[in-house]
């Protein structure tokens, strides 16, 4: 069996057998010396490199003489691939602060990264109740995405509702004078994903058309305003009262589009009158099933129930086609047909008293 010592004389470094072997140096810790330590021990600079060259080209060991490692196999290029990406319907928020530059002319410097922060701060903590994801801080302005990473049936509404609270929480961040802020909204299909070329670090960005106009309605917007996409309209039904600001032309946007002032969230019942509010088309071919829903007491608004099991009943009636029937758009319909409303959603919604 091969000696330290026998494979120090193979190489040429045998003078230095006795200072190895007086520190206990052998095969099993010689590659762990550090380049100071082999200075320490009396090898020349030299030596130094000559022993390390020795130590990489071959693999001492107790086992016999060193046997020389196996070429590593020659580089080659990485297999490309595409920087992981999906496709989404996502809702864009845009919020931009209004006097920025005034306030860096008034500040000092210290004073102004202290302003944004807390400003930062005030908006991330609002986009958080709503399970926002906020994509970029760009200076003043923030980039939020809803419906990514996770998404919920309701985005849209949560990003109207969180852009109604983070211009009502900016004005309470301590400046010079209230914060304003001017946010748009848009809602579309995007792909979203690293942007890096593969690098997990880079931010991961939607690429589409709604980060694009959501940006140009946040321009069109003035101070405390939520301007929104008619995408973005649609989607949140009649949750809020809007304003028409009419067709406009945007830069970048091929066809006018036609956004919506956010004045205010809408008094309604619930979540199916905010979705439809009065869009409802008048059931048609069903008079059998509406005579057999007429005889059922209406248990919600009395109060009262009857024996039964503790299963959920089904949330669907069928009608003698097969067709099913919402239970809230059941109950709308029930509750027009009670006063003659022939749109029994919008009269309740206009305080009708029949409706109620």
């Amino acid at each position: 069996m091969q000696s330290f010592a026998e494979w120090l004389r193979e190489v040429g470094l045998e003078r230095y057998g006795p200072a190895f072997a007086e520190h206990g140096i052998d095969f099993d810790v010689v590659r762990d010396l550090s380049d100071e330590e082999l200075r320490g021990l009396g090898l020349t600079l030299g030596d130094r490199k000559r022993l390390l060259q020795a130590l990489a080209a071959s693999a001492p060991g107790p086992s016999g003489k060193g046997v020389p490692q196996a070429p590593a196999p020659p580089a080659t290029a990485p297999e490309a691939t595409g920087p992981s990406a999906e496709r989404r319907q996502l809702t864009v928020l845009f919020c931009d602060l209004v006097g920025s530059t005034e306030l860096s002319r008034v500040l000092d410097p210290e004073q102004l990264r202290e302003l944004m922060r807390a400003y930062q701060q005030a908006c991330g903590s609002v986009i958080g109740r709503y399970a926002g994801h906020v994509a970029q801080y760009l200076g003043d302005g923030v980039m939020v995405y809803f419906g990514w990473p996770r998404a919920h049936e309701d985005d849209a509404e949560r990003a109207v509702r969180a852009g109604l609270d983070i211009v009502e929480a900016v004005k309470k961040v301590p400046a010079p004078q209230p914060l304003r802020v001017r946010i748009g909204i848009a809602t579309g299909p995007v792909v979203v994903g690293e942007t890096g070329a593969g690098d997990a670090s880079s931010p991961k960005l939607a690429v589409g058309e709604t980060p694009n106009l959501a940006a140009r309605l946040q321009a069109l917007a003035q101070g405390d305003e939520v301007v929104i996409a008619p995408s973005t309209q649609r989607l949140v039904g009649a949750a809020f009262e809007l304003r028409d600001l009419g067709e406009r032309a945007l830069k970048g946007i091929d066809e006018p589009v036609r956004p919506w002032r956010v004045q205010r969230e809408a008094q309604v019942e619930g979540r199916f009158e905010a979705s439809h509010g009065a869009q409802l088309t008048a059931l048609v071919g069903r008079d059998r099933r509406r005579k057999a829903l007429d005889g059922i007491p209406d248990e919600s608004a009395t109060g009262h129930r009857r024996g039964r099991s503790v299963e959920r009943p089904p949330p669907l009636a069928y009608d003698e086609g097969g067709q099913a029937v919402a239970a809230s758009r059941r109950s709308s319909v029930r509750a027009g047909r009670a006063c003659g409303c022939a749109q029994p959603v919008a009269h309740r919604r206009a305080g009708h008293s029949g409706c109620r």
